[in-house]
């Protein structure tokens, strides 16, 4: 069974959607590849709670690394899945490329795969997408928009506080 909440955060609302009391999703306004409003399930705020610490415990600039006690359900093909690991292993305030990540997965003509599967990512901030960059340092492709990407790369370097 899918629930939802939306929450403020300083890039905009931010929806949280659960499965089973898991986070399944983060999803920020106009994001692409956004799934339809529908299939978030019945609003409720209970099986937030963690999630909403953690996020704000983040934007307080407080929070590096989320975990425990955080579940996430990554749904997704076998190599989004192992994409998305190597997301969460991009330390706070750092970036990796595109074909950086290819070559941590063993595969360095992957870095079209890899980028298409960051950008299907479904649990932004979290699972921190917006920590890659193009090979020439420069900003890519994000779901959130390249404004909200600069801004979050901004605030973990400690460029911008809110």
């Amino acid at each position: 069974m899918k629930q939802h909440t939306v929450i403020d955060s300083p890039y905009g609302a931010l929806t949280l959607v659960a499965e089973d009391g898991v986070l399944c999703g983060l999803y920020m306004t106009g994001q692409r590849h956004r799934p339809p409003e529908e299939s978030f399930g019945a609003r409720d705020e209970r099986p937030f709670a963690g999630a909403e610490e953690q996020l704000e415990a983040y934007f307080a600039g407080e929070l590096r690394e989320f975990g425990l006690p955080l579940p996430l359900r990554l749904t997704g093909t076998p190599f989004q899945r192992t994409v998305w690991d190597q997301l969460r292993k991009i330390p706070y305030g750092e970036t990796r490329t595109y074909g950086q990540l290819a070559d941590a997965l063993g595969n360095p003509a992957a870095s079209r795969a890899v980028g298409l599967a960051n950008g299907r990512n479904p649990i932004g901030i979290v699972v921190p997408c917006h920590r890659v960059i193009g090979a020439s340092g420069g900003l890519t492709g994000y779901g959130g928009g390249l404004e909200r990407k600069q801004r979050l790369l901004d605030f973990e370097r400690g460029s911008a506080l809110f």
